[in-house]
């Protein structure tokens, strides 16, 4: 500062008073005779997307297919994503595979879980078909026998009550059993059930048609499938008319009415699987109910076709199986 007069200020005080200038001039660029920036001047602006600017490359005014690959922002080295089939397209190289989205597992293990449930259905409906002819049935003479002095109505009142009781035993007993709830049992728990309950309103629906007259004619198992067409369809057999109930075991109806009669009932009985003894009471209560319920709607067809007893022609006793269901041979009504 020393030898400076004032005809000569300090070099701070012409830059202080040139941006003075500026600012009252409105204007960002020189005053005056000042003459801009050169390019190799230091105090040069920096150029926008350059190293100095501070934006990064993404301010680079080139496109985005004109960055080099290696480039983190290049449109190449992002993943694709598809939102129509829930997946992550990994671009080529990147060592990834195609993985399956939520909604695609979800829709994997919805199949899945219907095909078990198809298997279970199958494979239920293949035991009662299997038992069907080991069923234990008796014949007019036979009741009348052991129900003396019993009209066909009070005989027939009288079968209904002892297998409505009989499945209502098989009910509570499926319903002790998921006392505790054991999910891997439970599958089979219902199979049996159902198994169970098929087979006594298989010989309630047999003995019913042999109360009314209208046994049908064949062999033990063709009447064991047309008793079995009557149990699927939830209705009476005309044997005026065999082939109502032959053309249907025969063809493949009689096995497709039976899937959907387990199906039905494998939804209707999933409340006995409750826990704590409550099962027990539930399913008790509701075989006791669709036994009467079925009883009754087989009943009301077979009133309208009935052979009264003096009527009928001497049947002959009918076929035992040689190795009978077990359980079945000595019916509850007749206890006492």
């Amino acid at each position: 500062m020393t030898g400076d007069t004032p005809d000569t200020p300090s070099r701070k005080l012409p830059f202080r008073r040139r941006r003075a200038a500026e600012e009252r001039q409105g204007g960002s660029g020189p005053s005056g005779g000042a003459s801009a920036p050169s390019a190799g001047d230091p105090a040069a602006l920096p150029v926008p997307g350059g190293p100095q600017d501070g934006r990064g490359p993404s301010a680079s005014l080139g496109t985005p297919a004109d960055r080099p690959a290696s480039d983190p922002y290049h449109p190449g080295a992002l993943p694709s994503v598809l939102p129509q089939g829930g997946e992550t397209a990994l671009p080529d190289g990147a060592g990834g595979q195609r993985r399956p989205g939520r909604l695609a597992l979800v829709r994997q293990g919805v199949r899945r879980g219907g095909e078990g449930a198809k298997a279970a259905v199958a494979h239920v409906a293949d035991r009662i078909i299997e038992n069907a002819p080991r069923v234990p049935v008796r014949d007019l003479a036979t009741l009348r026998a052991q129900f003396p002095g019993l009209t066909p109505e009070q005989l027939a009142d009288k079968l209904v009550a002892g297998a409505s009781t009989a499945t209502a035993s098989v009910g509570a007993g499926i319903g002790a059993a998921a006392m505790l709830p054991v999910p891997p049992a439970m599958p089979a728990e219902l199979a049996a059930e159902i198994t169970g309950v098929a087979a006594i309103e298989l010989k309630l629906i047999a003995e019913l048609h042999e109360v009314y007259g209208l046994r049908p004619e064949g062999t033990l198992k063709e009447r064991a499938m047309a008793y079995l067409a009557a149990w699927s369809e939830e209705r009476g057999i005309d044997p005026n008319n065999p082939l109502t109930y032959k053309n249907a075991a025969l063809s493949g109806g009689l096995k497709r009415e039976l899937r959907q009669q387990i199906m039905k009932r494998m939804i209707r009985n999933l409340p006995n699987l409750m826990p704590f003894m409550i099962g027990a009471a539930v399913g008790a209560v509701m075989n006791r109910r669709d036994t009467r319920a079925l009883a009754e709607r087989v009943r009301k067809d077979l009133r309208t076709k009935q052979v009264p007893w003096n009527a009928l022609p001497g049947l002959p006793p009918l076929e035992q199986p040689a190795h009978p269901l077990e359980g079945l041979q000595k019916p509850r009504e007749l206890e006492g």
